[in-house]
Parts: structure tokens; C-alpha cells; sequence
């Protein structure tokens, strides 16, 4: 079956969560890469709990409350100016460096490409301008939509409903397991974009490629229109 579109996960594969841990040393010396660590950690385990309990907050709560308890966890006197420096920064992550060009090799390849997300229309607007990959998706999709959050099902079939196809016409990619993961299960052809050489979760189900970078991603994806 033939490769249609390719659908990539934000936070993590395009942006990098951990380009504030520059300013958290900043504001924090000497803690900066451990508030970036728990806070990453804990906003993803809000995620999951809140879906787990049908109490859904949107991501940029959920991100703000996440900081919250990483400075709280850390002994960190949060200030509302730090705070919202620092959220300002997560609202203009960083992108990888090789972005834009192995989008562009895809985009002029004719393969659709989209963003479904955890965050919000508005955090994921504020990234694609920030990073300047503006112009390369044909649809961004938020789990906002829906008011669960990544892995629950009626996340990822927003994929096949936007982009008109089936899941398994559909690349997905993502830099955290667990997300590739939930993606596999529901169907659709997966790379794990593994971009911390770390172990694969132990969930009985693998990804159908492993990679580090979009590089791989766009490799792959040609391979599987060979």
C-alpha cells in the first residue's frame, strides 16, 4: 500500500522540549537541566492522568501546571516573571536543525504533510512561526479537538479523517516511544525518530522503522513508495 501522507507529533520530533533548559539555568543556575527533565516528565503524566479520568485541561494547563510542580519538586522559588518566561519559551521551542530541509525533500516529493499534537491551535501556531516552518503542513491538528490527549484512540483517528486516507496509507512519526507506540496499535505505519538512544518501552509492540533524525524519517518514506 502505497505512502500517502505523513503525520508528525510537535513536541519533542519538530520542536525541542528541552531548548529551555537554557533559560531554566538561567533563572536557576545549576538546575536548569533537571527542572527541564521533571517538567517534560510531569507534563506528560498530566496528560495521561487527566484522559485516564475524563478530566481533560487543555495543553497549555497542563504545561503551566507542570512547571508548577517541577519548581515546587526542585525547591525553586517560581516568580510570576520567571514563569512566564519560561512559558513564553516553551511557546517558541526551538526547532532540530535539519527540519526544513528533509520537509522540503518530502513536500516536494508530493507527500501530504501534518502535525497532530497534544497542543493546543494556538501553542502549535506560535512553534511553527517561532521555528519558521510555516507553509510545510497542509493540516495541523490538535488533540483539542477531541479533549483527550495521545494515546487514546480518538486521537490518532483524527489522521485518516483529515487527511482522507486509511492509517496504514499514513506515516507516523514521533520522537516518544509511547506515542509510536498507541500509533502502532491503532494502525498506522510507524518510526520512532529515537533522537536519545533510548530503549524501546516494553509494550509488545515495535515501530516499524527506528531513526534519529528527519533524515531517517525521509528515507523511509521513499523507501516505502520504492
Amino acid at each position: 500500500m502505497p505512502l500517502k501522507a505523513i503525520a508528525f507529533d510537535a513536541y519533542g520530533t519538530l520542536f525541542d522540549v528541552y531548548s529551555v533548559s537554557s533559560l531554566a539555568e538561567e533563572l536557576f543556575p545549576g538546575k536548569g537541566a533537571q527542572l527541564a527533565t521533571i517538567w517534560r516528565d510531569k507534563q506528560i503524566e498530566y496528560t495521561r492522568l487527566r484522559t485516564l479520568c475524563d478530566k481533560y485541561a487543555d495543553f497549555w494547563q497542563v504545561t503551566g501546571d507542570a512547571l508548577d510542580y517541577a519548581c515546587a519538586a526542585l525547591g525553586l522559588e517560581l516568580t510570576p516573571g520567571s514563569r512566564d518566561r519560561l512559558m513564553g519559551q516553551y511557546a517558541e521551542l526551538s526547532a532540530f536543525p535539519e527540519n526544513a530541509e528533509q520537509l522540503l525533500r518530502l513536500k516536494d516529493a508530493g507527500i501530504t504533510l501534518s502535525i497532530l499534537s497534544n497542543g493546543t491551535p494556538w501553542m502549535l501556531d506560535q512553534a511553527i512561526k517561532a521555528s519558521g516552518l510555516e507553509g510545510y503542513f497542509e493540516h495541523v491538528l490538535s488533540v483539542d479537538s477531541v479533549k483527550r490527549f495521545k494515546t487514546a484512540p480518538e486521537t490518532y483517528q483524527m489522521g485518516p479523517d483529515a487527511l482522507g486516507c486509511d492509517a496504514k496509507e499514513i506515516l507516523f512519526v514521533s520522537s516518544n516511544c509511547w506515542d509510536i507506540c498507541g500509533a502502532t496499535w491503532f494502525g498506522y505505519r510507524t518510526i520512532w525518530l529515537n533522537r536519545y538512544g533510548l530503549p524501546l518501552d516494553r509494550l509488545g509492540v515495535n515501530p516499524h522503522r527506528i531513526g534519529s533524525s528527519l533524515q531517517d524519517v525521509a528515507d523511509f518514506a521513499f523507501e516505502l513508495n520504492t
